[in-house]
């Protein structure tokens, strides 16, 4: 499996992709980490968007929406925690 990078807006972007995850007790590395190890995939059943399931390096399991750039850049648009 490729190693996938990921676009990420400026920290400070009120509407980021940076700030949305924050929102949900959340950073980038959490993101990146699950988006390179995950557990399962999916599709979201509200956007139809690609999603993955994982842990984060701190064993929290979270799912991570994004939209795909191509076979190996994706930019998330939400993370947030979900119950196994």
């Amino acid at each position: 499996m490729p190693v996938i990078d990921a676009i990420w807006d400026l920290p400070d972007d009120p509407d980021g992709n940076v700030q949305h995850i924050a929102e949900h007790g959340l950073t980038p590395l959490d993101v990146e980490f699950v988006l390179n190890h995950p557990e399962r995939e999916a599709t979201s059943r509200t956007s139809g968007r690609r999603m993955v399931f994982g842990f984060t390096p701190s064993r929290e399991y979270i799912g991570v929406a994004y939209e795909e750039i191509d076979e190996s850049t994706v930019y998330p648009i939400t993370a947030y925690p979900v119950g196994e």
